[in-house]
């Protein structure tokens, strides 16, 4: 199984990351993941710089590591034939080590254009047009589409990378793995569930492909603190996406966490100064189909470097 790291955009500055992103690199991680947001989950986080912008310059900054979004929304704050631009656009700068990583969003950061936030169910039928319009762009040459949701009037991609660009959907359940992993390079999910890793192989039209796991972990040389932090900054995570998705911004989701514990927060996020707890969460993911695993360093810049010189000297071994 591949490592990556989590450019986490909401509790990090746009330098930092960057800096962050060519320590993972020295690490020796094998990618890093950048997330897409307009907003944090929580005011603790209180970051949310431009994730394009970071990745141009992380592409800059790197040699070697792979570069993903983990994931972008293409249906509200960006037209697809903008997201294609810009996927296009990182991959040349890059040297062809990127791959679109997309998902339906979550209120928290698609609310802002005014568009209010549809069902689900729309959400994936805009997804599923927009992923088609991103695909037949990727595809080179004038490109027209019309739908129900999007239009493209002879959109055409002027600088495009010899190696196209990998498309990675976000699924959280069988029905969406049914949908999309016909059209996808890759999974992106965020629990070990092997159900779902055997339901996105068994629709692919061609041979199974790379599933994408994320796992939060709290890295620190006092667990107590690791453990405090974690509840300041992710005690959201174990509310489950059909929760996280609907939610509109930091108020809501501080109170709908006001009552999670630390120790809730303890028993699902590995924290503290072991390695071992975090190489058995790993496993599970693992052994339920995943091929990838995108860690995140729970904490703002000042958490990230102890973390990555302890992945370079015992996590990286350990989970090798």
């Amino acid at each position: 199984m591949r490592i990556g790291y989590t450019l986490m955009t909401e509790q990090t500055g746009p330098r930092e990351l960057v800096g962050c992103a060519s320590g993972a690199e020295e690490a020796g991680f094998d990618f890093a993941a950048c997330s897409d947001h307009y907003s944090p989950w929580l005011a603790e986080q209180g970051h949310a710089p431009y994730a394009w912008s970071v990745l141009g310059a992380v592409a800059q900054a790197t040699e070697r590591l792979e570069l993903m979004t983990l994931v972008t929304c293409p249906t509200m704050r960006y037209h697809p034939v903008v997201v294609a631009q810009k996927a296009a656009t990182v991959q040349l700068l890059s040297d062809g080590r990127f791959t679109l990583g997309l998902g339906a969003g979550e209120n928290l950061n698609e609310h802002v254009v005014g568009m209010g936030w549809p069902s689900a169910s729309v959400r994936h039928d805009r997804l599923a047009e927009a992923v088609q319009i991103i695909g037949g762009l990727f595809d080179g040459g004038e490109f027209t589409y019309a739908g129900q949701y999007f239009r493209a009037d002879s959109a055409k991609l002027w600088d495009l990378s010899p190696t196209r660009v990998p498309i990675a959907i976000a699924v959280s359940g069988a029905k969406s793995a049914r949908r999309f992993a016909p059209v996808a390079d890759a999974m992106v999910a965020v629990e070990p569930d092997a159900e779902l890793c055997a339901e996105w192989d068994h629709d692919r039209l061609g041979p199974q492909s790379r599933k994408i796991g994320q796992l939060p972990v709290c890295w620190d040389p006092d667990r107590g603190a690791a453990v405090r932090r974690a509840h300041e900054q992710f005690r959201w995570f174990g509310s489950g996406w059909p929760v996280n998705a609907e939610l509109p911004g930091t108020q809501a989701f501080d109170a709908a966490t006001q009552y999670v514990r630390e120790d809730d927060v303890a028993a699902g996020i590995p924290c503290g100064p072991d390695a071992g707890p975090i190489v058995d969460a790993a496993k599970q993911f693992a052994q339920a189909g995943f091929t990838d695993l995108a860690l995140v360093q729970i904490g703002g810049a000042e958490h990230q470097p102890g973390f990555l010189e302890f992945a370079r000297r015992e996590l990286l071994p350990a989970l090798r």
